[in-house]
Order: C-alpha cells, then structure tokens, then sequence
C-alpha cells in the first residue's frame, strides 16, 4: 500500500503532466491574434451569377487584405431560415466579421442583432435591413435602378402603351425599390398603362415561368399577338423565366422587355434583340467592398454609412464598350 506522500507526489505529477500537455497546445495550435481574421459573407442564395460576382470580389478584397472569407448561403432566395442558421452559425463559430446580404428585411433584424451584441459586427450588402444595427451598407441605388428601366421603357414606348411589371418576393428590400422606382417613373407618364403590377414570380426559375405565362395569357389576343407593349422583371432569375415565357410564345422581339442583372442567358437574349435593355449592378465590385469595408472597420478605420456601387442600364450598341462589357461578361477568374 502507497503511503499518503507517494499519492500527493503522483497527483502532483499528473497535474503538472496535464498542465504541459495545456501548455503545449495552445503554443501549437497558436492564439487567437496569431491567426487571420475570418470574415463570413452569407449572400441571398449561391447559384445565380449575381452571387457568384460577388464571391469573385470577395475573394479578391481576402487576397489583397490577407483575411480568410467564410462563404455560406442558402441554395434558394426564399429560405429565410436556412440563412437565419448560417448567420447564428457564424456567430457561434467566433467570426471576427460578418457580412449579409439578407433576403428578409425583417426576419434577419433579430440574428443581427444578435451578432453585434456578441461583439461581432456585421456589414450589409445588396439588401437593406430594417433597424441600424450594422456597421455600412455596401448596395446598388435600386430605387435608381428601377427609375431607369422605367425611365428607358417610357421613352422607346414614346410614353404611351399598356405596361407589365412581373414583382420579384416579399420582403427584399432591393426588388421591393426597384419595382417602386419603375412604378414612380411609368406612373410620370399619364398615357402609359399599368396593366398589372401587383402580382410576385418567386424565387424558383419555374415557378416564376408559370406566373408569368399566366399574368400574360390575360392580355393574348385572338390572333396569338400580346396586347402588351413594355414588361420589366427587377431581378436575375425573374427576367430569365421571362424571357423564356416570350421565347416560347413567339412574343420576344416583339415586346419591349427590359430586365435587371446579367447572366449568360441574359446577355445573349439582349444581344438577340429579344430584351430592349438590361439594368446592371457591379456584383464584383460589391463583394469586394463588403470585405474591404468590413477588414476597414476591424482596423479601427471610419468606413462610410452608406457605399453605393453603381448602377447603368445597357442596351444593345452599348454591349461592346469596355466599360460595360466588363459588366455584362465580368472575368470571375481575377
């Protein structure tokens, strides 16, 4: 039987072994102001080409900046709950930054909240936020996005005509101003005609087709034509599914069709002459300034409230300038 010194000398022993073993892991595995700061962006969804620009900027703002980015998203714009989990999941995980693109104005207010009150700050990007809990807002003037199309549509129809405005989801802060900026600037012209504007596509590419084939048949004449002269979808997928609707009716080229964002499908149906104009963002420049205005604000660095992006409309002899090319076809390899 051990005696009660060689038990308080073994406990001893093991204390200090344990202890080394501390000591040891933590210098291996290095404090927490040895590593690079993880900044996580939680866009609106990860498959549209929108979002893939803004990923290609956000990976060029974490390579010039030397931070690490964290790129989680839902796979569809309508999952509310899936990006209230990627937001708590980044809070969780100790994220130095996070920055959102939020596809609820409201739903995602509490998880913000949230996040700064457990003192990690949050920069939002693309869609505002109700509430100020937020360090900047990095986005595109959408209210001036939709005055343009409307502004554009307007003029071709030489102010007078039945419109169409084909609404994108409730709750997105960005589609909500475009489609009130179109409204405001049709609604300037008292001879143009606002057949319907109270009807919402979706996110889903096909569900947004059908909705759009619907609202559509209202207004085929007898002969097959469409009683409508000007139509404008305020977002990616929405002007997509639109255009197939008039591809596949026979009606494209013979509408004025004006949609928003750039996509290969998009591109070419303006280069074909069956959208009259596109109202583009620069994505690539909004992911980037997202991660730089966030990095900034770590840094201690006074960042603006308010970071417009840009925003132009493009029609088709506009296509080949440089500067709207770049735009249309952006080089996601940079």
């Amino acid at each position: 039987m051990r005696n009660k010194s060689g038990n308080r000398q073994s406990s001893i022993w093991q204390c200090s072994f344990v202890l080394a073993v501390l000591i040891v892991s933590a210098s291996c595995s290095g404090s927490p102001g040895d590593s690079k700061p993880t900044i996580a962006v939680i866009p609106k969804g990860t498959t549209h080409a929108f979002w893939q620009s803004i990923h290609a900027g956000a990976r060029q703002a974490a390579q010039e900046l030397d931070v690490e980015i964290a790129w989680r998203g839902p796979l569809r714009e309508d999952d509310r709950d899936s990006q209230v989990s990627e937001v708590e999941n980044a809070v969780a995980r100790g994220v130095s930054g996070i920055a959102l693109a939020p596809l609820d104005d409201t739903a995602l207010v509490a998880p913000v909240t949230n996040a700064v009150q457990r003192g990690i700050p949050v920069v939002i990007f693309d869609s505002g936020l109700k509430g100020g809990d937020y360090v900047s807002f990095v986005a595109t003037d959408n209210d001036l996005g939709g005055k343009l199309a409307g502004e554009h549509l307007a003029k071709v129809l030489g102010g007078k005509g039945k419109v169409v405005l084909l609404r994108y989801a409730e709750g997105h802060d960005s589609t909500t101003r475009r489609e009130e900026g179109f409204l405001a600037a049709i609604r300037a012209n008292p001879s143009l005609e606002i057949l319907s504007s109270n009807q919402y596509g979706g996110a889903d590419v096909e569900g947004f087709y059908r909705i759009s084939e619907t609202v559509l048949s209202r207004y085929k004449k007898p002969d097959g034509s469409l009683g409508v002269d000007g139509i404008f979808c305020p977002n990616e997928s929405g002007a997509f599914a639109m255009l197939r609707v008039l591809q596949d009716n026979g009606w494209a080229g013979k509408v004025r069709f004006i949609g928003f964002d750039a996509s290969d499908n998009l591109v070419k149906g303006l280069r074909d002459g069956h959208i009259e104009a596109l109202v583009v963002q620069d994505p690539v420049r909004m992911g980037y300034l997202s991660v730089k205005t966030m990095v900034a604000h770590l840094k201690g660095e006074k960042v603006e409230r308010r970071i417009d992006t840009g925003v132009h409309l493009v029609t088709r002899d506009m296509m080949e300038r440089p500067d709207v090319k770049s735009l249309l076809e952006p080089d996601l390899s940079k």
